[in-house]
């Protein structure tokens, strides 16, 4: 998993093929996709597996809100946000059948 500046510049004819080579890696932290066309963003942004996804820009500091981490094996959990509670919780369910003896 590559910290730092990279850009790779690649010819694709579809963008089901975009998204297959973004996946084909067993990271999933960030990931950047420049575009005029907003449905294919979202078309994309939806498809990659990564636990950041920026569009027409990259590494923008998002609000403390928003959770952050990754896929696959880039971490585990997540920073930020209301779900980084999850990391210390433990859930329970409890099933009790309660026996009306009137």
């Amino acid at each position: 998993e590559i910290f730092g500046p990279v850009q790779t510049i690649i010819k694709f004819r579809t963008v089901d093929e975009v998204i297959e080579r973004a996946n084909d890696t067993m990271y999933g932290l960030a990931a950047g996709v420049y575009t005029s066309d907003i449905n294919k963003a979202i078309r994309v942004s939806n498809g990659i597996r990564a636990g950041s996804i920026w569009v027409n820009c990259y590494f923008e500091k998002p609000s403390m809100a928003i959770p952050f981490g990754g896929y696959k094996q880039s971490g585990i959990g997540r920073e930020n946000g209301e779900t980084v509670l999850d990391n210390y919780l433990e859930l329970k369910a409890v099933v009790i059948k309660i026996i009306n003896n009137s």
